[in-house]
């Protein structure tokens, strides 16, 4: 494209937000569409409706000066597009597939208005086949509009950071000039990356090699992002399964890990055991990818078996805090401190969070519970047992709790001196459910270390 393109972006959240505010400050003027019209008035006030570190500051500025336009109507934006970024929900069935009713609905709605170069771009994670059903809509209208798979690698939290300083752009599709095309707004954002990133408050990486444009076949790049995610809960649970042993042996997984993810040709990376991972991605791509599988013929059994022990971590976690305590039945009457809602730290998404599920069994079995997240409280409240008190701050979770359980690391908590935990609590327990504390200086503290694979107990 000679010019810049106009942009149409499909749903606001953490993915359509974050590639809106990118597109805009790139000088592309970006249409973003919701039905949601509180979240519409946020972005018009120039704010997210979600934290993420350095996005406020881009959506005010796109919105002064007309590069982001919010609205509901896909009249007022498709038509008036060259690119439509789908960025809509695809959350899971009962049985583990996904729901792709908002994806169908996105792309039915918009071949009312597409132009006929107007390129229409799949960014939500989906299974593979959905792009073929999708063209098969567009056929059904009448047109015939190009149709790219475009899946996102940006993680909540360091969605800007990602998406500037990226590993990979994929396109997916079979002809080169649209994909191309593509490529070109992506392209844009990188020339004015160091602009995007100044308002941001971001910085570079120490050291970066630049990212990879990759074209490849539709099929593949929708099966792209479900592996890449599958194969890093793999490590994941990999590492909990060594940390359940190294529990019962006298090892520490940290150790275990460090020398295991020395070797290159397997990496440190996500060799982290603890509670469990959580969040809108990894479990729903997870169960995702095994529903395509048998859809197909195909019985991933080696990822059904990591889904299965992520599952079961949150209550191991409750488990080892039992043990301390007496057993069975002992969380009866006691007051348990959970620091961390969020499913992980520099976001506010609780989704399928691990903190979440913690402070729900504690309740479910007998116990007071106290928590607070810096940013979650609000986000968390929809999936809390009500009975779980919220509170304002770290001392007033402490205050008069049996034990702390620190479910989500953020820095506030782990920078936290243990004196202090010690000082707040009644009693002497704290449980590292992310593997992020140092234990001498816990003990020292006078209190009683419990971690994931960190067999100090015994």
């Amino acid at each position: 494209m000679d010019t810049k393109p106009t942009v149409t972006i499909l749903g606001t959240g953490y993915v359509g937000l974050t590639t809106a505010a990118l597109t805009a400050m790139a000088g592309m003027k970006t249409y973003v569409v919701d039905p949601n019209q509180s979240r519409l008035d946020s972005v018009r006030s120039g704010k997210s409706f979600f934290y993420e570190e350095g996005l406020d500051p881009l959506v005010a500025e796109g919105v002064k000066h007309g590069l982001i336009v919010p609205t509901s109507s896909y009249e007022e934006s498709v038509p008036e597009s060259d690119i439509i970024i789908s960025s809509v929900g695809t959350p899971d069935n009962p049985d583990g597939s996904s729901n792709l009713s908002y994806i169908f609905a996105a792309a039915t709605e918009a071949a009312k208005y597409l132009k006929p170069t107007a390129i229409y771009v799949q960014k939500s994670t989906v299974p593979v086949g959905t792009g073929a059903k999708v063209k098969q809509i567009f056929r059904d209208a009448g047109i015939t509009n190009a149709y790219v798979s475009n899946p996102e690698f940006l993680r909540e939290g360091t969605a800007l950071f990602d998406a500037l300083w990226f590993d990979r752009v994929i396109v997916g599709g079979d002809d080169v000039l649209t994909l191309e095309k593509v490529l070109g707004l992506y392209r844009q954002i990188e020339l004015s990356r160091e602009a995007i990133a100044q308002l941001a408050g971001l910085s570079a990486p120490a050291a970066y090699s630049n990212g990879r444009y990759m074209m490849v076949k539709l099929e593949s790049a929708e099966l792209i992002k479900v592996t890449s995610n599958a194969f890093l809960t793999l490590k994941i649970s990999f590492a909990n399964s060594i940390a359940l042993l190294s529990d019962n042996v006298g090892a520490d997984i940290l150790e275990v890990m460090d020398g295991t993810g020395a070797d290159k040709r397997i990496g440190r990376a996500f060799l982290n055991a603890g509670r469990g991972y959580g969040g809108g991605c990894f479990p729903k791509d997870v169960s995702g990818l095994i529903a395509a599988g048998l859809e197909n013929g195909v019985n991933l059994e080696i990822i059904r078996a990591s889904q299965a022990l992520n599952e079961t971590m949150p209550g191991y976690v409750i488990e080892k805090l039992q043990d301390v305590l007496g057993g069975s039945g002992s969380l009866r009457g006691r007051t348990i401190a959970v620091l961390g809602l969020a499913f992980k730290a520099g976001t506010s998404d609780a989704r399928r969070s691990s903190g979440v599920a913690i402070a729900n069994t504690l309740i479910r079995q007998g116990a007071q519970v106290q928590a607070f997240d810096p940013k979650a409280n609000q986000e968390a409240a929809e999936t809390l047992d009500k009975k779980v008190v919220l509170a304002a701050d770290i001392e007033h979770a402490l205050d008069g709790a049996d034990a702390v359980i620190v479910a989500t690391d953020w820095p506030e908590f782990i920078t936290y001196p243990a004196e202090k935990y010690a000082q707040q609590l009644t009693g002497t327990v704290l449980v590292d459910a992310m593997n992020r504390f140092d234990v001498q200086a816990v003990t020292n503290a006078g209190l009683h270390y419990i971690g994931i694979g960190r067999s100090v107990l015994r």
